[in-house]
């Protein structure tokens, strides 16, 4: 098997690069898990139906936030590149680059992708600190509702000249 093969699909997707995401997220999950238990902090039994919502709107929210808004755009700039113009404060960036730097490419530049790692973030700092976790994820949530509210407005002004 040559290198080419074993760091790329024969669609050019960076395998290795991935694999080393991954792991890197893994071991964040592991380091996270072992200073949970050194200091002795138990994590919630169970998560509250609205608590749930809560971290899934500001999930939504970090992802594009980090993914695809323009003020953001200087996080995104070493592994990608400016492909267009989006709907509202977004704008679309196309990743670049070979193995582990087109792979961060395609997470930054991924709304999904970065969901899991703000999920992961979110869920970490609702195990240590749920009351502040809930605030950022109510701020968050917030502007979530508040870019529905903007679209909506939009849409309906758009409607009405129609």
């Amino acid at each position: 098997m040559s290198g080419q093969t074993a760091q790329y699909d024969d669609g050019g997707t960076p395998l290795a690069g991935y694999a080393t995401l991954a792991a890197a997220f893994s071991a964040g999950v592991t380091a996270f898990a072992a200073f949970v238990r050194r200091r002795g902090i138990r994590p919630p039994s169970e998560v509250p139906p609205w608590d749930v919502a809560l971290m899934g709107a500001a999930t939504y929210k970090a992802s594009r936030l980090l993914t695809k808004d323009e003020i953001t755009s200087f996080v995104r700039a070493p592994f990608a590149r400016r492909s267009g113009e989006g709907e509202g404060p977004e704008v679309m960036d196309e990743p670049r680059g070979h193995g582990v730097h087109r792979a961060v490419g395609d997470l930054v530049t991924c709304p999904f992708c970065t969901s899991v790692w703000a999920a992961g973030v979110l869920v970490c700092g609702y195990t240590v600190v749920p009351r502040a976790t809930r605030l950022v994820c109510a701020g968050l949530g917030a502007v979530t509702m508040a870019d529905w509210l903007q679209y909506a407005w939009t849409w309906t002004q758009q409607a009405a000249e129609e």
